[in-house]
């Protein structure tokens, strides 16, 4: 991955015809998302990473919302992360991950929508670590938990059974980044003893080739969050 990032008022990279781009940002749970699919189907394509603080107009020309993933290619813009990734299950045939039976992708997109219930109580749980809510906006994280713990007690070893789904793919990335809160801001999002399922889960997918292709140490996420914290744009920006 460039380790460039594009900022306002840098020029638009020119992307070749046939050529597939990811508009990213190399710590981004959304963009990774993607990326993991990509990394599991083995497509080929090149990254732009951008920055989100400060991004370039033609950016926001592919994407009026200012965020990633983007895909684009020969003229075509796709964004929003699930959507990205149905659209390349759809046009990359290989190595699918999208169950065929109409019932279980049903039930996967209710426990994608549980889901962002858990992503709004984790990014107002992180906003609030050192303030006077801490304590409830942590209770209100593992509240958000509850369904996710009791569908992969269900399910097994993954939420598409005995090997990665779609949904996996797109549940994990926030998850891989509870453990730089665990460990770099001692608060316990995820503690074991009400989460043993969940907690298993995320160490079963970071043995999932496309996921240690696309993931980042603790470190580096402790590092993020700090930076991000303290109106630092190192990380942002992508110098790091």
């Amino acid at each position: 991955m460039t380790e460039k990032a594009y900022s306002k008022g840098t020029e638009f990279p020119p992307l070749g015809d046939g050529k597939l781009r990811l508009y990213s940002m190399r710590l981004c749970p959304y963009a990774q998302r993607t990326r993991i699919l990509l990394a599991h189907k083995k497509i080929p394509y090149e990254t732009v990473n951008i920055n989100l603080k400060e991004k370039p107009e033609w950016f926001l020309e592919r994407n009026p919302l200012g965020m990633v993933p983007v895909l684009e290619q020969d003229g075509k813009v796709i964004y929003e992360s699930a959507i990205c990734n149905e659209y390349l299950e759809d046009i990359n045939k290989q190595n699918s991950v999208t169950p065929t039976d109409p019932y279980r992708r049903a039930r996967d997109k209710i426990l994608l929508e549980m889901n962002s219930k858990f992503t709004t109580a984790y990014y107002k749980a992180l906003m609030s670590l050192k303030g006077e809510d801490a304590k409830s906006t942590i209770e209100a994280v593992h509240t958000s938990l509850v369904p996710l713990e009791k569908a992969i007690v269900e399910r097994g070893n993954f939420y598409g059974g005995e090997k990665p789904s779609m949904l996996d793919f797109l549940l994990y990335p926030h998850y891989e980044r509870i453990e730089a809160i665990r460990t770099g801001f001692h608060a316990d999002l995820m503690p074991m003893d009400k989460f043993p399922k969940l907690n298993a889960w995320v160490s079963r997918m970071q043995t999932v080739p496309a996921v240690k292709e696309t993931m980042f140490d603790t470190q580096t996420h402790i590092g993020f969050y700090k930076s991000y914290g303290s109106g630092k744009t190192d990380y942002d920006i992508g110098l790091k």
